[in-house]
């Protein structure tokens, strides 16, 4: 390859990573969520990685591959789990978590580049009496930038919602062509940037919107019930009175992998895992008590994000939990509808038995509480996997099927037809993370 040894001597041997267990690493993300991911991904690799320190740098980044016409792949930490920044085609991996500038903006607006770690962000925010609206459960370690394009929603989300909910204010893009530009976007047009994989345009800052900081104390609530548990979720999920910042409820056997918290576990019973306002402790011990629960273990909230976290267990963490202590489990992402949920579910026992154990994160959708699902699901074969997937739909289970890494091929909304237009006129020559849309002809027979 005659434009690696010309990258190599433009950006010099220290910059540019050839290394292969380096290249290998900087080429993956959790895509081992998803065996039939894993077996499609697992041999894709970069032909070499850099971690660019400004923006001119990444610009300079930039119109080398165009020039040269070579594939580029931008990550943040990678703890995405579709796939979303391995590079299909080989190429230059493009790590971003050295663009990690904050700038407060006010009361209300946080400025920051796109390799900034949410924790990081977090911690500065509360030391400042503010507080991010949303972050996914791996936000210790994963990028602004990466949740962006490839998140949705978390911590914070029964609150404001998922990312689509005005919970962006606006992203500085840079176009990939011989001469770069930097677009500064809002309001309706971010739509074809957010969950976007990065493939209409380098995010390389944002502007959030943050809040004042809250006294966030944690909980586990066990029952005996699994329904009862579901019951007691849904009316906190939707009371004005106690504010919360999670609602996570997961059912035996599943906290049975949760070895850190092995010790205030107990055996049989499922969980629900809140972050509530503290001075509304009160309220939720008559809640809880109205359905049979039991608050058997607090962090206050003088230890919020200190130490143990429960979120730590909640969201994608506990398929991290089944999958790392558990045979052969995967997951899927579901919607159950909340007047039918109990039939849903009995009719997926019925059907599948323990193959399928229960876990739902309440959020708000446009203003609506749902009880979306992180199911976690015995592996037994592909087949079976989309086995599973059609009876969820055909009992009216919405599913975004997290075992593909093609965009809008999941489940999600994503107004294909205009990204891929966005991604003509930003990307013309089809370099940046090539693979990870469909075509114009596949939208169209799958209506995407």
């Amino acid at each position: 390859m005659v434009w690696l040894q010309e990258f190599i001597n433009e950006f010099g041997t220290d910059a540019v990573i050839v290394n292969e267990s380096l290249r290998e690493k900087l080429s993956k993300d959790y895509y081992w969520y998803s065996p039939v991911l894993y077996e499609q991904l697992k041999n894709k690799i970069a032909d070499c990685a850099i971690a660019p320190t400004s923006i001119h740098e990444l610009q300079r980044i930039v119109s080398f591959a165009v020039k040269n016409k070579v594939p580029i792949t931008p990550r943040g930490a990678g703890t995405g789990n579709y796939g979303q920044a391995i590079p299909l085609q080989g190429g230059i991996v493009i790590d971003l978590t050295k663009l990690d500038r904050i700038d407060m903006k006010g009361d209300r607006l946080v400025s920051v580049q796109a390799g900034v770690r949410l924790g990081v962000l977090e911690k500065t925010l509360r030391q400042n009496n503010r507080e991010l609206r949303i972050f996914p459960s791996t936000y210790m370690k994963a990028t602004v930038g990466g949740f962006l394009c490839g998140g949705s929603g978390g911590i914070g989300s029964i609150r404001w919602g998922n990312l689509w909910d005005d919970n962006v204010s606006s992203v500085t893009v840079m176009t990939v062509e011989e001469t770069p530009r930097l677009l500064t976007i809002s309001g309706d047009d971010m739509q074809q940037y957010i969950h976007n994989y990065g493939t209409t345009g380098l995010v390389v800052e944002a502007k959030l919107p943050v809040e004042p900081k809250v006294s966030w104390s944690q909980h586990i609530v066990f029952f005996h019930d699994f329904r009862e548990a579901i019951k007691f979720s849904g009316e906190l999920a939707h009371s004005e009175e106690i504010p919360k910042r999670l609602v996570s409820v997961c059912e035996w056997p599943i906290p049975a992998h949760f070895h850190p918290l092995k010790k205030v576990l107990r055996e049989g019973q499922s969980i629900v895992m809140l972050e509530i306002e503290e001075k509304s402790v009160h309220l939720l011990g008559c809640l809880a008590d109205k359905y049979d629960g039991d608050i058997g273990y607090t962090i206050p909230a003088e230890n919020y994000q200190k130490g143990l976290k429960l979120s730590d267990f909640t969201w994608n963490h506990a398929t991290l939990w089944a999958h790392k202590h558990g045979d052969n489990l995967t997951y899927l992402q579901a919607r159950f509808q909340t007047d039918r949920i109990f039939e849903q579910m009995a009719d997926l026992r019925s059907k599948f038995g323990d193959e399928i154990q229960f876990h739902f994160e309440y959020i708000k959708i446009q203003g609506a509480i749902v009880p979306a699902s992180l199911p976690v699901v015995k592996y037994k074969s592909k087949e079976r996997l989309y086995e599973i997937i059609q009876f969820c739909r055909a009992i009216e289970v919405e599913i975004n099927d997290p075992h593909t890494y093609i965009l809008g091929f999941g489940g999600y909304n994503m107004r294909m037809k205009e990204l891929l237009k966005r991604k003509e006129l930003n990307d013309p020559y089809n370099l940046l993370n090539p693979g990870k849309l469909p075509t114009a002809k596949e939208v169209q027979e799958f209506q995407l």
